[in-house]
């Protein structure tokens, strides 16, 4: 009742309640919540040799914890457990995801295990089945911060360590097959409708690696696109990997893109800008003149 009559009648004093709420809650949450949580993090960390982490999905967001994994492996052993089928829950924007209502299905972490396995830094990759767990990734969604950080940083805030993000934290040879081609991974997700991929017709060798509807819809603008379906994201990794200039909007692709620090671009969205680049030969665009000034700069290069 309070707040209401406040809303009504008092706007300023509104406001200053609302923030006091907001306030109360989030340190409440913090305390009671989370504080427990990063104390036990922090315990494994300086009291173990050998540490267990769990990540649930999504994609994009297991990539972006390996920094954090690769940097506390230099002193320990590093055990990684993949769990499936986790439920998104309703607070969390799922629309149009591939997966559905889930972080991460079978078939994508039956894809996704090669990859994990070829990161030399990493002991074992596992699907998490019960076992004990040091380290739950997934605590960063709990964390009363706001998420729209570079996501990589999340996971920083976890333990307090902190990575070199100028260096590779994804490994994958060069694919036999493919070379030089200009890459593009454009989800239908979180495009950005101030751009346009059109003065690509210009140029030979460009691979779309994403799903086909996805394919489908980019083909639209860009007749000269062709597609490739990799077996796993170990052969998406190696594609990735050999190409000449890399593109693509806030997903799984970009992700592994800015994990193998190839020349790439990242078409940021207005309305979610949730990841940055960081390191050589790599920028992020909002418009289309920028767009064609920054792929004809790392294109030359």
């Amino acid at each position: 009742m309070k707040k209401i009559l406040l809303k009504l009648f008092n706007k300023k004093l509104y406001q200053e309640y609302k923030e006091s709420s907001k306030k109360k809650e989030r340190n409440n949450t913090y305390l009671n919540k989370v504080l427990p949580k990063l104390d036990e993090i922090l315990s494994a960390i300086n009291s173990k040799e050998e540490i267990s982490f769990l990540h649930s999905g999504h994609l994009g967001d297991v990539i972006y914890s390996l920094p954090l994994i690769k940097e506390i492996s230099k002193n320990k052993k590093c055990n990684l457990f993949i769990e499936v089928g986790k439920k998104i829950p309703q607070n969390v924007p799922n629309q149009n995801h591939p997966f559905g209502d889930y972080f991460l299905t079978k078939n994508a972490s039956e894809k996704l295990l090669p990859l994990l396995k070829n990161q030399n830094f990493i002991s074992d990759v596992k699907i998490y089945n019960g076992e004990r767990i040091d380290i739950n990734l997934n605590l960063f969604r709990e964390m009363p911060i706001n998420f729209n950080i570079d996501a990589v940083r999340w996971y920083f805030h976890l333990t307090g360590i902190h990575a070199n993000l100028n260096e590779p934290y994804v490994s994958a040879n060069k694919h036999q097959n493919f070379n030089n081609n200009i890459v593009i991974m454009r989800s239908l997700r979180r495009q950005n409708d101030l751009v346009n991929y059109s003065f690509l017709n210009d140029y030979k060798n460009i691979l779309f690696l994403g799903l086909n509807d996805e394919y489908i819809s980019l083909k639209k603008n860009l007749s000269n696109l062709e597609h490739y379906e990799s077996k796993n994201f170990l052969e998406l990794a190696e594609i990735i990997n050999s190409s000449k200039v890399f593109i693509g909007n806030l997903s799984f692709g970009f992700a592994l893109a800015e994990g193998l620090k190839v020349p790439r671009l990242l078409e940021s969205g207005p309305d979610f800008p949730l990841v940055y680049p960081t390191g050589a030969n790599a920028f992020d665009f909002y418009f289309q003149k920028h767009f064609e000034s920054l792929f004809l700069k790392l294109y030359k290069n």
